[in-house]
């Protein structure tokens, strides 16, 4: 005779331990979207002006607000950093991948790049063009600017790209720890781009945060369709083996 024990209560369930991850991207675009929204009202009814001058200036020097901390070479390791956000660079990154993907046949990654960044980078000019929000005004911008503050540019499609690439190459490996170490990877660059854009006087601090916030969670809206896709196939192809086994044995 066999005892009943808690466990039987989940007896004959599956256990789906894949859905955890889609779960946990839901959440991210759900609290990304969320965040960029509360960021953007605060801006437009002015009242994150004082916390965005009071973190602004914790990058300048407490004698002279129009100079960046820092020896001068902090100052053109900024300049070099924050140009890894910047089209040039993307746009650069995006062909070189997407070429690699495109001789080697994994035209399905190649498109999912492609229209991961290119969207991104739409929607961030569109935003700009809505919110129209100037500059900042504090100190003397230390990069060419040529469009709006809100959401920044360089955070969000920095963001975006970068992650987007990193989710692509973790789906070649099967090791944890590689694609840990390149998510890690692409989340302190996107940072590291961000916090160089406020250091060099062009953007507002809720700017960067505007701009990672859509960045992370346009970059978990791409993988989730992708995955909606890949699991749509997945589960055509186990329907098909079946039917094939079948017809053969007969």
């Amino acid at each position: 005779m066999i005892r009943p024990t808690v466990t039987m209560l989940v007896r004959g369930m599956r256990e789906y331990r894949a859905a955890v991850l889609p779960v946990a991207m839901v959440a991210i675009l759900a609290f990304g979207v969320f965040s960029f929204f509360s960021i953007a009202d605060e801006m437009a009814e002015g009242e994150i002006r004082a916390i965005d001058e009071t973190l602004f200036l914790i990058f300048r020097s407490p004698s002279d607000v129009g100079d960046p901390l820092g020896p001068p070479w902090l100052e053109e390791a900024a300049a070099e950093i924050t140009a890894l956000g910047g089209y040039p660079v993307i746009i650069l990154a995006v062909l070189v991948v997407t070429g690699l993907l495109l001789i080697t046949r994994r035209y399905g990654p190649a498109v999912y790049t492609v229209v991961s960044v290119a969207s991104g980078a739409t929607v961030s000019q569109v935003l700009k063009s809505y919110f129209e929000r100037p500059r900042p005004d504090l100190v003397e911008h230390l990069d060419v600017v040529h469009t709006a503050s809100f959401p920044s540019g360089h955070a969000m499609v920095g963001t975006v790209a970068y992650l987007t690439l990193a989710a692509l190459v973790t789906r070649f490996f099967d090791d944890k720890y590689v694609r840990v170490y390149v998510i890690v990877v692409a989340v302190v660059m996107s940072v590291l781009i961000g916090l160089t854009r406020v250091y060099l006087g062009v953007h507002w601090p809720s700017d960067v945060a505007a701009g990672w916030a859509l960045g992370t969670a346009w970059a978990s809206l791409a993988w989730l369709l992708v995955s909606a896709l890949q699991f749509r196939r997945n589960r055509k192809a186990r329907r098909v083996e079946p039917a094939a086994a079948k017809a053969g044995s007969v």
